[in-house]
């Protein structure tokens, strides 16, 4: 078996119901870990050791009283810091929202703790979640576990790398332009990007109950396919305080019906390159598929960069200005990753109402062509993002310059030249057009780099087919191999 902290979500049920361990004890063994690996991993803003410590006595006696466990009883699991939780501090990141201290939890952590589940505490965000690198003023910045120079990713690189280190059994993210699944990629981790109103995303900071709220998702995290099946099925429902929400019954969907799903190996001039070892984890995946017996076929998806386009617009022009009240006179107290941002979103001209209700007109014209060429083929197969984990800093909004060294032709001597970074909007184009068409995605890793980083892949699928892509996903698992931890964690 895996050790204690790498098992699954069935595992440490397996161990409860046959008396082998109980909550009080696996809690303790959590709380020694994060002792441990918090120090270099950075990946908690608040632990509420004493809370969970209450809930995993309580847990622990119901167990002993035989009485029914929920499917997350006495599992310790960890929400991203923008998701209300009473009592702990939401501070999404930023200096300007060290105080805020909700009243009330958001729907989704009630969910979890209806379902069993012990809140352990809340993880590490990017200022205002607008940068994928989990870095901030208040908090500082998260590392990745597989290695503590590269970043976790973001927004949610606080609750991929508490998950992958093994500090978490599972938790919730958010996903506004590929900020779950990239950092499930960047850490080795499964992350679901749900369709908009399959999980409420009510409690969320920043709120998403506006007229293009469809952009951000919130969704779990876990380790594997299967753990993120069960908390998908805890999480999922209608709730009314999420305008986006639809009461979409779970499906059951077997691995037999899945197979008879035609899937797309995506080619998209307007999704830029990857790495060779990116591109190469995709072929490897198509590839297990097939040796699964599905069917895996090339698929041509043309004009994405119109979609990227306008989902830069919602993203960047529009929310800076949203945001411009808030952040007024108090660009001193931001930190490096939110001014990036907003330096590269206020660099387009401003628009108008007019312009804002064209784009909007103009999305749900690229979604509907979208899901008009997915009509045969459901489900889609790319990479995640241009590349596996980049270093601490190397993240960027904007290409910036960096000075490299070249062997000069007159002479032995090395010559300095000028090179530029690729920007965010360059290297998760894979990511972020699926927020603009409001397309539910699935990230599950598959292989590493050359470097010793994982990579993953993603599943896209039309929207409310995320048991599909369960599924499909549990597929590949089992294709793959077991779930590798971190060497350094």
């Amino acid at each position: 078996m895996s050790p204690l902290h790498s098992s699954s979500l069935a595992q440490i049920s397996e161990l409860f119901r046959a008396k082998q361990l109980s909550p009080l004890e696996l809690l303790d063994h959590q709380l020694t870990r994060i002792s441990t690996l918090q120090p270099k991993l950075n990946a908690f803003v608040h632990l509420d050791a004493d809370s969970a410590r209450a809930a995993a006595k309580s847990a622990t006696e119901k167990l002993a009283c035989n009485e029914p466990p929920g499917p997350l009883h006495g599992i310790p699991v960890t929400v991203k810091s923008c998701i209300e939780v009473a009592g702990l501090p939401n501070p999404a990141g930023s200096l300007l929202r060290a105080k805020e201290t909700p009243a009330h939890s958001a729907p989704i952590v009630d969910r979890l703790r209806a379902a069993g589940a012990i809140l352990l505490g809340t993880t590490n965000t990017p200022e205002f979640l607008m940068a994928y690198e989990t870095n901030n003023r208040l908090s500082g910045a998260t590392s990745n576990p597989w290695n503590f120079a590269y970043s976790s990713g973001g927004s949610s690189g606080g609750e991929a790398a508490a998950i992958a280190s093994g500090c978490s059994f599972g938790g919730i993210g958010s996903d506004g332009g590929g900020s779950v699944r990239v950092p499930a990629h960047f850490c080795g981790i499964c992350g679901l990007k749900p369709t908009p109103g399959r999980i409420p995303a009510a409690g969320h900071f920043p709120p998403s109950n506006s007229s293009f709220g469809w952009i951000g998702v919130v969704g779990p995290m876990a380790r594997t396919v299967a753990d993120l099946r069960i908390l998908f099925n805890a999480l999922a429902g209608p709730d009314p305080g999420d305008p986006f929400s639809i009461p979409a019954p779970i499906q059951q969907i077997s691995a037999k019906q899945a197979s008879e799903i035609r899937i797309g190996f995506l080619d998209s001039s307007a999704i830029g390159h990857a790495t060779p070892e990116s591109i190469e984890a995709v072929t490897r995946a198509a590839k297990l598929l097939e040796q699964s017996g599905f069917y895996v076929e090339p698929f041509k998806l043309h004009d994405l960069d119109r979609a990227l386009d306008l989902w830069w617009f919602f993203f960047g022009p529009v929310i800076a200005e949203l945001l411009a009240t808030q952040l007024a006179a108090k660009e001193s107290q931001l930190s490096p990753t939110l001014l990036d941002y907003l330096e590269a979103a206020r660099a387009e001209a401003p628009f108008t109402m007019m312009e804002f209700i064209t784009k909007c007109a103009a999305r749900d014209f690229e979604r509907a062509r979208i899901l008009k060429k997915m009509a045969d083929v459901p489900v889609l197969l790319s990479p995640v993002s241009s590349a596996p984990a980049f270093r601490h800093g190397e993240g960027t909004w904007q290409s910036r310059p960096v000075s490299a060294l070249s062997p000069s032709s007159s002479s032995t001597s090395p010559t300095s030249f000028t090179t530029f970074t690729s920007s965010y909007r360059q290297t998760m184009r894979h990511s972020q057009w699926l927020n603009l068409a409001g397309l539910p995605g699935l990230s599950i890793p598959i292989s590493t780099s050359s470097d010793g980083l994982p990579i993953g892949v993603q599943f896209i699928g039309r929207p409310f087919s995320e048991e599909l892509l369960i599924s499909i996903a549990e597929s590949l698992e089992l294709a793959r191999g077991p779930w590798q931890p971190p060497p350094l964690a």
